[in-house]
């Protein structure tokens, strides 16, 4: 007998990179639960994937709210079953100078960044343990390694969401979770070497390689 597959649940849900993942699993036959802020926006992506003939409902919550990101999680459970693939790529860029950012503004950025990321992560990662299959995924960027004055937050953020993947990957492994991260380095941009499809091929590709922490981050560069 064939294993149903569980939803792949996409945090940060928008145009581009986000957008090209979910179809991409989409056509693997995996359910979508797409999460993010705005309601109606969601409603709208939603319809145009069902009439392509995918499965798939929208989740509103603020990534960097732990509590309503919890709800959803648990909303998407209750709705497809527990989650075999997560791609959190929510993420806030503000511009600098660095002295100029605000601590409060730095804070909220680091929970829609990073701290979203572990909530999810705790979230799902459970039940993945439990039936010894699952894959977590995070959008990384070029800033984790060449920071940037003019986008502080993101710099950190993108940061810490790689080291964040890094230490899942090499604590789940053993349970035979695939942990890993796409850090893009360059512009996203249709009808370039970083089109979102082509991005989204990395995602697949981290996906369907077995757990390995050695193996955890692809630098795409193009």
């Amino acid at each position: 007998m064939t294993q149903s597959k569980g939803p792949a649940i996409i945090i940060g849900y928008g145009p581009g990179v986000s957008a090209a993942v979910a179809e991409a699993f989409a056509r693997e036959g995996y359910p979508l639960a797409l999460i993010a802020r705005d309601a109606a926006k969601l409603d709208r992506v939603v319809e145009v994937l069902r009439a392509s003939g995918f499965e798939a409902q929208g989740f509103a919550a603020n990534s960097g709210d732990a509590a309503a990101l919890t709800s959803a999680l648990v909303a998407a459970r209750d709705a497809f079953g527990d989650a075999e693939v997560l791609v959190y790529n929510a993420a806030l860029w503000r511009p600098g100078p660095v002295l100029a950012t605000t601590p409060e503004s730095f804070d909220a950025d680091f929970q829609v960044c990073v701290t979203g990321a572990l909530v999810a992560a705790r979230a799902l990662a459970p039940a993945m343990i439990a039936a010894t299959r699952g894959t977590l995924l995070f959008t990384g960027g070029g800033l984790a390694l060449y920071p940037s004055p003019q986008a502080p937050s993101l710099s950190v953020g993108k940061a810490g969401i790689r080291a964040l993947a890094l230490m899942l990957a090499a604590e789940l492994a053993p349970e035979g979770i695939r942990v890993g991260t796409v850090t893009i380095a360059g512009e996203v941009a249709a009808g370039t070497p970083f089109a979102p499809e082509k991005i989204a091929e990395a995602f697949l590709a981290l996906h369907r390689s077995p757990p390995d922490p050695a193996t955890a981050e692809i630098v795409f560069r193009g």
